[in-house]
């Protein structure tokens, strides 16, 4: 690295001239003059960049950077949070500013995180503020197992760029029509297998985002219920105490999961 990038402005020119290198399109794309479309860009670049190597001055330059934009988005402590019940939180905002010892990722069965450039799905958001070493950690583990991930199991990865420790990464049942059984029984695995890997791992605190709605098409009111259900009852038989945290985003999320926990 011939001059090491001070500002945020220039680190985001590092790491998008890096990128566009890679891709060979150095003089073809333009680039933003305004930092939010710089960001924007990106973020876009980082989206649909494959697992491959990249260099140490890369990774030094995007975690000074990703720990910046952390640093103005501000962070949100489990201690700051007031339980609804004993051991379980409702909190709306960004999964990706919590400090906790794990948050869930709803992945998909590939496993590489969203490849859409600045798709507004928490996977993309998760792998965008972890960094590049999050999808090559994935990598690394799908090439070890040899097939795409199973619907209702869970995997745990390092955060990296992330204020949590680690990531919980599972695969939610995809509703076709209406609600199976099945369907009802994976969602529920999802939560489980995420809580029984945390414990192994001597974790104390799991946020989980509403896993299988949205593009998963699980009914939001359905999969709340069958969250809270699942989460309680793992409470009640566990070994050792877990603080749960109830993460959403949208208002409407937020109205149903208050009124389920009231």
């Amino acid at each position: 690295m011939s001059a090491v990038p001070i500002t945020m402005e220039e680190q985001a020119d590092f790491l998008i001239h890096a990128l566009l290198e890679e891709h060979g399109k150095n003089n073809v794309v333009a680039i933003p003059r305004d930092m939010p479309g710089k960001r924007r860009l990106l973020r876009s670049l980082v989206n649909v960049r494959p697992p491959d190597p990249v260099s140490e001055d890369f990774l030094a330059v995007q975690d000074a950077y990703l720990k910046e934009r952390l640093r103005e988005r501000g962070v949100t402590r489990l201690q700051d949070l007031t339980p609804v019940r004993p051991g379980l939180y409702l909190w709306q905002g960004d999964i990706t500013t919590l400090v906790v010892d794990a948050i869930v990722n709803a992945a998909n069965s590939q496993m590489l995180g969203c490849f859409a450039p600045c798709h507004a799905c928490i996977d993309n958001a998760i792998h965008t503020y972890a960094g590049v070493q999050l999808r090559l950690e994935c990598a690394s583990i799908m090439e070890q197992q040899g097939s795409e991930e199973p619907t209702g199991r869970a995997r745990i990865t390092r955060a990296y760029n992330l204020p949590c420790r680690f990531v919980l990464h599972t695969v939610g049942p995809i509703v076709r029509g209406a609600v199976t059984e099945e369907d009802r029984e994976l969602l529920a695995s999802c939560y489980t297998s995420c809580l029984d890997l945390a414990a192994a791992h001597e974790l104390r605190s799991v946020a989980f985002c509403c896993i299988s709605t949205g593009v998963f098409h699980f009914p939001n009111r359905l999969a709340a219920k069958i969250a809270i259900s699942t989460v309680e009852t793992w409470q009640k038989r566990a070994a050792r105490h877990m603080d749960v945290v109830f993460n959403v985003f949208r208002d409407e999320d937020y109205d149903i999961y208050k009124e389920l926990l009231r």
